[in-house]
């Protein structure tokens, strides 16, 4: 290779580095503000003696190192799906490589479940670290305590009103923020461990499993705060295909992780030197002239941790789509170079509802703190138990020294998991409740359109005997009919229900099928391919990029060329929908309900291909289900 393609490629993956550190590690990189003091406060905290903090620093650091270090960023960024992460990438993996149907049916069953309790973590993330920033803030202020819910509501509307300008964009703002953050943490905790060098002695193992052989119950507590310290692990995974598993790992070595634990250490150590200062030990590492700019500091470095769940739910969304497990949603894709930087309008502005409504209904970072942590672990869970899965069913040798660690990880996580459901009665309950309806959801929208398919494939014909054999004879009448189809080789349905009900054809009949490639942009001289199948009858293919939005009749004008003319005033565009209706089909009457509200809010095809709307024909059937 060239040295200045070297150079490029070097500098393309360092500032997709930098920008991943403002998207992906938001989450992760704010866990010093409460993981370390949540391990000493409450009704369960343990006393601050140096025993105890050498043995929490001790848990937090194997933590971090095997959960996130090792698991994640090491080893399950190799998994992913044509350049995307994210458990239902994992989901689709498992599917692939399965041997048994049955086992196959139960990884998509469990990749399903954890992805639904993703959306629950993703919602509760941006309310629950904008209110601790603002808290903050009150702290500092606390006459601005009674603007603390105004405050928050604003700075959510702000941030999920940028989202629609890419990720790309809102990496290279937060990225810069987000690496003064990180700096700042391994600064303070750096000043404070020359203090207090003793405090190093925790990275000893022994001092987390002394303690654990010694307090096993109190231990169990500790696992709930330690888990904290994890928190935006699932999302950094999800959030793989914005950027690509190298700059996450540059970012993530380099930087997040030393930044993250020499401040854990920066807090135990002030700990060991003033107890008292365990009320906010964070803070408190800061000298007084400090204070004012790291309270402001940390408010935007809270703000930006909600941006790596919202990305994460993007790609989860898409890749629900591409799976088959939502409807049509209008998606744009904001960069020329990255396919997996998305922006979801709809489910942008249903995460804004969600969240506004979980701040206005908790009203308080430490009522949401209960709520925290299930969804996340659970995912992390089914996430450990898919890539054993693959392993063991993919072909080849299979390697026994990454199973033993994927069970080490499984059993940890599962403490983990064990640990948090103490809090299901104090509000754990709510992502769980969330995570089980939007996993209904996703499996009812499966389930409806392969019974749909069913029926479609009753009253399908194959296009080649279609065309081979004599053609219908019903009169042609003028003008041009273009047919949308999603399967080339049958008859676009809606041209079969406008012989069974009108019994004509036009003059001009195109077969229209579009190809989406995984290039940003296609030239206008390779758009169209036309095909002349019979007199009068042609097959048009219609290439979009990525980072196009589909213009049918723009793409059909270029198809002149080929000597298909099409006169745009007497040209009908012909849409196949079809509605649901209540019947002793083999879904439950609530569930078909559920599927037939969920078709009605999927984008038209007439829409989502800019079809005229005075030249759109909507021919369809009532399913029964």
């Amino acid at each position: 290779m060239h040295p200045s393609a070297t150079n490029h490629s070097k500098s393309g993956t360092a500032g997709l580095a930098l920008a991943a550190l403002g998207v992906v590690y938001g989450d992760i990189g704010t866990s010093p503000l409460y993981a370390f003091k949540e391990a000493f406060i409450g009704s369960h905290g343990l006393d601050p003696t140096d025993m105890n903090v050498l043995a929490t620093l001790s848990a937090f650091f194997w933590a971090v190192l095997v959960i996130i270090s090792l698991k994640y960023v090491w080893v399950v960024l190799r998994f992913d799906n044509e350049g995307e992460g994210g458990v239902l990438a994992l989901t689709a993996l498992a599917h692939r490589v399965s041997r048994s149907p049955r086992w196959g049916l139960l990884a998509i069953g469990g990749g399903i479940f954890a992805a639904a309790l993703f959306y629950g973590d993703a919602i509760i993330t941006p309310a629950i670290s904008v209110l601790s920033a603002v808290e903050g803030i009150s702290v500092a202020t606390p006459h601005l305590e009674h603007f603390v819910v105004p405050v928050t509501v604003g700075i959510l509307v702000a941030l999920f009103m940028i989202q629609k300008h890419g990720t790309g964009y809102v990496g290279r703002f937060f990225g810069p923020v987000t690496v003064i953050w990180f700096l700042t943490l391994a600064a303070m905790g750096v000043a404070s461990i020359m203090q207090t060098p003793e405090v190093l002695r925790a990275i000893d193992p022994r001092y987390a499993i002394d303690f654990a052989s010694a307090r096993p119950h109190a231990t169990f507590i500790l696992l709930s705060a330690v888990f904290l310290a994890l928190t935006g692990g699932e999302a950094l995974y999800a959030d793989m295909g914005h950027f690509g598993a190298k700059p996450v790992r540059l970012a993530w070595y380099g930087l997040v992780w030393p930044a993250l634990m020499l401040n854990y250490f920066g807090q135990g150590a002030l700990v060991m030197r003033s107890p008292v200062a365990i009320q906010n030990p964070f803070y408190l590492l800061a000298p007084d002239w400090f204070l004012i700019p790291l309270v402001g500091l940390a408010t935007l470095a809270t703000v930006i941790a909600s941006q790596a769940t919202i990305t994460g739910a993007y790609s989860m969304t898409l890749q629900a789509t591409r799976l088959g497990y939502l409807p049509r949603l209008r998606i744009l894709h904001t960069s020329d170079t990255e396919r997996g930087q998305i922006y979801i309008p709809s489910v942008n502005w249903l995460m804004l509802v969600a969240v506004i409504v979980l701040v206005l209904q908790f009203r308080s970072s430490a009522a949401l703190a209960a709520a925290y942590g299930i969804a996340v672990s659970g995912t992390m869970i089914i996430t450990t138990l898919l890539t054993v899965f693959i392993l063991l069913m993919s072909e080849g040798r299979v390697r026994y020294g990454l199973l033993a660690a994927l069970a080490v990880f499984g059993v940890l996580e599962a403490l983990f998991f064990s640990s948090n459901l103490t809090k299901l009665g104090e509000g754990g309950w709510m992502p769980m409740a969330l995570g089980a309806f939007i996993f209904l959801m996703l499996t009812t929208w499966k389930e409806g359109s392969r019974l749909l398919a069913q029926q479609r494939c009753r009253i399908d014909v194959p296009l080649a005997g279609f065309i081979k054999g004599p053609l219908p004879d019903v009169p042609r009448v003028f003008g041009t009919a273009v047919y949308l189809t999603s399967e080339p080789s049958l008859v676009p349905s809606a041209l079969f229900h406008n012989l069974k009900h009108y019994k004509v054809m036009h003059e001009c009949t195109v077969f229209l099928h579009v190809v989406n490639e995984d290039i940003p942009h296609i030239d206008n001289a390779e758009r169209v391919t036309v095909t002349l199948l019979a007199d009068g009858i042609y097959n048009v293919d219609a290439r979009f990029g990525f980072r196009e939005e589909p213009d049918v009749p723009a793409a059909l004008a270029l198809a002149a060329k080929y000597g298909l003319e099409l006169e745009p005033m007497t040209t009908t565009y012909f849409v196949a929908r079809s509605s649901i209706v209540d019947g002793p089909g083999q879904m439950p009457r609530w569930r078909c309900n559920l599927f037939g509200w969920m078709m009605r809010q999927s984008e038209g095809a007439a829409t989502y291909f800019k079809l005229p709307a005075n030249q759109v024909v909507e021919l369809g059937t009532q399913v029964m289900l």
